[in-house]
């Protein structure tokens, strides 16, 4: 494959992976009593064909190590490191975590240890369980040796090395915030879209995951919780575009029965618990570690105007209590949606969203606009003011000054195409 690789089918070949939780429900489900690791603490691979497949991916780890789709961030990059060392099992100190700034619900675990999480996973997540619920199932992919066992079954149907070589000739690249060096990411994607694993491994991740996940102090509900909530947001998603809710990109390409699947994990959670233990979901750590990359990552979310999954991911985060930050998502929302009386509820929206004290200017900067839109010059001005004061060196910070310093010009004449 030659050319330019899109974001969008980046993330096809990504999710026809090992992407986080996929490929089904197990026809028996497995008992998280019944699960053991394969490896331990400083394991290395000593059969000829693991060994090859560890040269390979310590090469695409170097790579990714350095791509700048990753965020830059060490404060979290170390919270990160922390959590899978919390749920990592006895290999944790042997597993590696990168987060990619990409707006999808994803992560992927790979045969050497490491692991790439999207940042629209972190995004969705309510608590620190709820991701940790997913980087425990991801860890028990590398613990119980899946990827080892699904690269052998692979070989036995077909010429995996020729198939592996298209891969590297991969050449990446893309629009906006995703602009990077996405050359290791493709061939990444290649390799993963071999290493499918099968329903009965994933079952098996499933299940030692909650007892990560439950060994580790947290609350084994959350990865059904996640189930769930993932579930409604493709159905809410779908029902917006009018088709069916698998995505080609989302983790749910290739589920035949998740909400079966979310059954059985709320099964196990209940086997794992024991009497009077304390089980912890930590809201308030994980906002705390979020800090402002959680605006980010619900702007980028929102710009992809898929307007049924944003507006789901809106009213989840918001069970825990409105803000400014998602009133002016929700409007945004709205805005890019672009219905029939959609541009009267975004200025409503705006209008709510600065009410509050962590409005984000561009909150203010959309009140202002559609005040100006609507005549109301006077609290325009005084609206575009306040976006200044938040942001003065903003990228439309002369222009917005200019709109201030002239009085009574038409909306249409300075707004153009904005609204």
């Amino acid at each position: 494959m030659s050319g330019a690789l899109s974001r969008r089918a980046f993330l096809g070949t990504a999710a026809a992976g090992t992407a986080a939780l996929a490929t089904g429900v197990a026809e028996a489900r497995v008992r998280p009593q019944d699960m053991t690791p394969l490896i331990g603490p400083g394991y290395r691979p000593t059969d000829t064909d693991e060994i090859g497949l560890w040269a390979q991916l310590e090469r695409v780890e170097e790579e990714i190590s350095g791509s700048n789709l990753l965020v830059d961030d060490p404060a979290l990059q170390a919270y990160l490191g922390d959590l899978i060392g919390r749920v990592g099992g006895p290999a944790a100190k042997d597993m590696r975590i990168y987060l990619a700034r990409i707006p999808e619900f994803n992560a992927m675990m790979f045969p050497t240890g490491f692991s790439v999480v999207f940042s629209g996973l972190l995004l969705r997540m309510k608590n620190e369980a709820q991701l940790a619920g997913v980087i425990a199932h991801e860890s028990a992919h590398f613990l119980r040796k899946h990827q080892i066992r699904a690269w052998r079954d692979m070989k036995r149907k077909s010429d995996i090395f020729a198939v592996l070589a298209m891969g590297a000739g991969m050449a990446g690249g893309a629009a906006g915030i995703y602009t990077g060096d996405l050359v290791n990411f493709a061939q990444l994607g290649t390799i993963l879209s071999l290493l499918r694993y099968s329903r009965g491994l994933e079952a098996e991740a499933d299940a030692m995951g909650v007892k990560l996940l439950a060994d580790a102090g947290y609350d084994p509900m959350a990865m059904s919780e996640t189930w769930a909530q993932l579930i409604e947001e493709l159905e809410l998603s779908a029902s917006y575009r009018g088709k069916k809710r698998d995505r080609p990109f989302s983790i749910f390409a290739t589920h035949p029965n998740p909400k079966a699947r979310m059954a059985d994990l709320a099964i196990s959670a209940k086997e794992v618990r024991v009497e009077g233990a304390d089980y912890r979901t930590y809201e308030e750590r994980y906002t705390e570690a979020l800090g402002g990359w959680r605006g980010v990552f619900l702007d980028d979310q929102v710009k992809l105007n898929d307007p049924g999954a944003s507006q789901y991911v809106v009213d989840t985060l918001a069970q825990d209590g409105w803000s400014g930050l998602l009133r002016y998502a929700e409007a945004e929302v709205w805005r890019l949606r672009g219905r029939d009386g959609d541009r009267q509820r975004a200025a409503q929206g705006y209008a709510t969203a600065v009410l509050y004290p962590d409005a984000p200017p561009d909150a203010w900067r959309w009140h202002g606009l559609m005040l100006h839109r609507d005549g109301r010059d006077a609290e325009a001005r005084e609206a575009l003011a306040h976006y200044l004061l938040m942001a003065p060196d903003a990228p439309d910070a002369a222009f917005i000054r200019s709109m201030i310093a002239t009085p009574a010009v038409p909306a249409a004449a300075t707004l153009g195409g904005l609204l």
